[in-house]
């Protein structure tokens, strides 16, 4: 039987919708070991028992990827070409995954938008996210990640009860902070994030209202409405919700104008 060590493949023995995690790192707590788990496509970070846990095969994980990617590619395909003769809002993304970085990146790349994505980790992103305002002046800040509920269902106003929330909230302040910020629309927050306190930080759109998981695309998908959103238009998660994970219980907000420019013909 293969050993659980860090960079392996798992799932959570009793989770019946399979989900796919990646295992961070492993750490003695309580005289156990726990491993700490990142979705490789879900926005979440769990601390789970090894002994909870088991290793997917590659070919398991490679159709889980597949399937994922297909979904992804289809609202792509659907897209492609669309946004080619529009002056879209810009796109500023921190994302707090590597890899998650990579593929938005090419997401944002296929559908032809203008969009920097940045690899920050959750905990640096308050202090680079003006400099990053600045150097690239945004229309759109996405500032995401990964987050958990340390005790879930429970302490839900509880700052210190989420893994990533406080970074995320930091941020959101920092880029209001910004002269640039003030315009700016700002979707803040990934898994089970705590969204009363990121609306609160100046969020337009965040997670997770019901502290459910929401997917990597989720951001992406809100940044892309409101870039490619006429500015005399109001977006607001009404417009968006059939197209995330669990809709309205993943991200709420206040909505924002879109920030694609009107294209004037002399």
């Amino acid at each position: 039987m293969n050993k659980i060590r860090r960079g392996s493949t798992v799932i959570k023995k009793s989770d019946n919708r399979r989900i796919v995690f990646i295992v961070d790192k492993i750490v003695s707590e309580h005289k156990q070991k726990v491993a700490i788990l990142k979705g490789l496509y879900i926005r979440i970070i769990e601390k789970i028992p090894l002994s909870e846990l088991k290793i997917v095969d590659r070919k398991y994980v490679n159709n889980y990827i597949e399937e994922k990617n297909k979904s992804l590619e289809k609202r792509i395909y659907s897209r492609k070409n669309s946004y080619a003769n529009m002056k879209t809002g810009k796109i500023l993304h921190l994302d707090g995954d590597r890899r998650y970085m990579e593929k938005s990146y090419k997401y944002y790349k296929k559908l032809g938008l203008n969009a920097v994505v940045k690899y920050v980790p959750e905990e640096k992103q308050e202090y680079i996210v003006k400099d990053a305002i600045s150097r690239y002046k945004p229309d759109i800040l996405v500032i995401t990640g990964h987050d958990g509920m340390i005790r879930k269902g429970r302490n839900y106003s509880d700052i210190y009860n989420y893994i990533n929330s406080k970074s995320f909230v930091n941020a959101v302040k920092r880029a209001r902070e910004h002269e640039l910020g003030k315009n700016l629309v700002i979707f803040a927050g990934a898994c089970q994030s705590y969204f009363e306190a990121l609306m609160a930080a100046g969020a337009n759109f965040a997670s997770s209202p019901a502290r459910v998981l929401i997917d990597f695309a989720d951001p992406l998908i809100v940044a892309e409405k409101i870039a490619t959103t006429d500015s005399e238009y109001y977006v607001t998660i009404n417009d968006i919700a059939d197209e995330l994970r669990d809709g309205k219980d993943g991200v709420g907000g206040i909505g924002a104008r879109g920030k694609k420019a009107k294209v004037t013909h002399l």
